[in-house]
């Protein structure tokens, strides 16, 4: 930890001249002992958590990469690529120097410190009214619930940092926290972030109480509380929500932050020098299609095969190249004018098909069929697929699994909800086994959770790696 939770420096980004758009550009590089003295740059720091959010370690990359590459959603076309940074998450040959682990760890904290520093200062602040200072409050803490979420699902025991970090010596010596103490914590952030959000936008890509709301009944999902997980969600459904009718307009760059979308990172072409773009169409697009493509995290001929005919997601979401080759058509090509790594399409973390996935899950956990049915229907009807009257918890078990695989295809929540069920070692190794090219990988227990960047073990030898690594 004494490496990453040490940034006294910091980017601090400030809003564009778009009104209704958060924008991240960062401006200059302040010392924190000698900032945050009025509102003005409160917010600038408040928009600082919300840009790292695109750091390669969280949306940028890290979250798409290991919440599908690893599943039976998406493959590494050409493992090699990269130092096998994205060939090892493919066939669990993970090592604890990937560098994309790396990142990840790294950049998490880094907005996890700088929302400590915030909430450190901000009541403080005299210029600034009470309701502003709640909005923001209720912001951070969701985005710290966030950030801690995706820790904890990625590596199990992390440590559970609270507090504006000072002193390195502070942390240093710190052990991991169990994983049974971080998420009673993110519980908490998201529960005292829900009655301090607005429910609507005040700025596109700012955090509402949907999106508090739609997270936590996540978090309750994956902790196996679905009864409880069901009363947040529902609280979604009154705020303003839809499904778009079209779902090749779900992705459009065009209709960016519609209302199917509950939460979603925010990217732009040609912004402050083109830095404030995303990597993700060059990087996950089949080598030899774009300049400097690289083939990770493609989608799996498995999943294009597992569309129905009439499925109007099969062409929406997923392209073939003349090679056969599928690709996601949820990252848009940019402009010509602009380049390859400079993409606009936002990332979505959150949006209301995911929710109504969610919610028949939970329906279905508590026997109720009926609203099981409605809402998964729900999903299949804008799809363009028959309903369904299943009458077995089973049966809308398996259901709801394809569903969210075809409906959230490279969004990266596939791995994660394969090891939140606890079926991911034995979906793995049935895919090893009849897909060509994986003879050789192989799948157990261990490989569950990733391995603790080594950077951090060596730096601070209290952090303990994870077994089998």
């Amino acid at each position: 930890m004494k490496k990453i939770l040490t940034p006294l420096i910091l980017l601090f980004f400030l809003q564009s001249c778009s009104s209704d758009l958060l924008n991240t550009n960062p401006e200059a590089t302040k010392v924190t002992s000698q900032f945050y003295a009025d509102a003005s740059q409160i917010e600038q720091g408040v928009n600082a958590v919300y840009g790292t959010l695109q750091y390669t370690g969280q949306y940028q990359q890290a979250m798409l990469v290991i919440g599908e590459i690893p599943s039976d959603n998406t493959f590494d076309e050409v493992p090699a690529n990269d130092s096998f940074t994205y060939g090892e998450l493919d066939f669990f040959t993970i090592q604890p120097n990937n560098t994309l682990l790396a990142s990840t760890w790294k950049d998490h904290y880094i907005g996890i410190q700088q929302v400590n520093i915030i909430l450190n200062r901000i009541d403080g602040i005299q210029d600034m009214p009470q309701a502003t200072k709640n909005y923001r409050i209720g912001e951070l803490k969701f985005l710290r619930a966030l950030m801690y979420f995706n820790l904890v699902r990625v590596f199990g025991d992390v440590p559970l940092v609270t507090k504006e970090t000072t002193n390195v010596n502070d942390y240093f010596g710190q052990s991991r926290t169990p994983a049974s103490e971080i998420y009673p914590f993110i519980e908490k952030e998201l529960k005292e972030a829900i009655p301090l959000l607005p429910p609507s936008q005040a700025q596109k890509g700012r955090v509402t109480k949907g999106a508090a709301l739609g997270i936590l009944g996540k978090v309750l999902i994956t902790e196996n509380k679905h009864q409880e997980a069901l009363s947040y969600l529902l609280q979604v459904e009154g705020l303003g929500y839809s499904l778009l009718p079209d779902v090749t307009k779900v992705f459009d760059v065009t209709n960016k932050n519609n209302s199917e979308i509950i939460f979603d990172v925010q990217f732009a072409s040609g912004v402050n020098g083109s830095t404030e773009g995303s990597p993700a169409f060059q990087l996950f697009s089949p080598s030899g299609t774009v300049a400097g493509a690289k083939g990770h995290n493609l989608p799996t001929k498995e999943i294009y095969n597992l569309y129905t005919t009439g499925d109007q997601r099969k062409s929406a979401y997923i392209g073939l190249t003349g090679n056969g080759i599928p690709y996601s058509k949820k990252l848009v090509k940019p402009d010509s004018k602009y380049p390859i790594n400079d993409g606009s399409s936002n990332i979505v973390v959150l949006r209301l098909a995911d929710v109504y996935l969610m919610m028949a899950e939970c329906y279905a956990k508590a026997n109720d069929f009926t609203n099981a049915n409605l809402y998964l229907n729900k999903i299949k009807t804008r799809a363009g697929v028959a309903s369904v009257n299943l009458t077995s918890q089973q049966t809308l078990f398996a259901e709801i699994d394809k569903e969210r695989r075809l409906e959230l295809i490279g969004e990266g929540h596939r791995w994660f909800d394969l090891v939140r069920t606890g079926k991911a070692v034995q979906v793995m190794a049935q895919h090893f086994a009849v897909t060509p090219g994986y003879s050789t990988a192989k799948i157990d227990q261990h490989n569950l959770l990733m391995p603790v960047p080594q950077g951090q073990i060596n730096t601070d030898p209290a952090i303990k790696q994870n077994p089998g690594y």
